[in-house]
């Protein structure tokens, strides 16, 4: 990728919520901005674009939530096209990633940090949108 990457915007895709996170490409280090609320997948745009005024990031991921094998989930399609949506709407380069366990393993991390039953209050789409993000920025190299 010949992309000068420094600042990257993670969105961990989904029908009612969409978590987003911020990413260092030199530190390959994210971490969880907030949770946009969403109708049947749609955000409210302007909140998308206010956040991508402030950040400014040089390139968005979003989360491809693919089967286990590896197949494209019901879901990959419509996350596929919030991707496209991004990049129409704001010109900036959208990559998909794959984003297996990261939802899993967002839970698990929020349990060890002893936030037991706090998951409707403290939802991990912004966590596992960090993740995934981290994730983007290790395949990279």
């Amino acid at each position: 990728m010949s992309e000068n990457l420094r600042l990257v915007m993670g969105f961990d895709y989904g029908t009612k919520q969409i978590g987003v996170a911020v990413g260092q490409a030199i530190t390959g280090q994210a971490r969880e901005l907030c949770v946009l609320k969403a109708q049947n997948g749609v955000p409210d745009w302007t909140r998308v674009e206010a956040l991508i005024k402030e950040w400014q990031p040089d390139a968005i991921v979003v989360g491809l939530p693919l089967n286990m094998d590896g197949t494209p989930s019901d879901m990959s399609e419509r996350a596929e096209k919030f991707a496209r949506r991004l990049h129409g709407r704001f010109n900036l380069p959208v990559h998909t990633h794959d984003e297996r366990l990261t939802t899993f393993e967002a839970k698990g991390q929020r349990l060890r940090e002893g936030q037991r039953g706090g998951y409707r209050d403290r939802p991990v789409d912004a966590l596992a949108a960090a993740l995934l993000l981290e994730g983007w920025l290790e395949a990279r190299g």
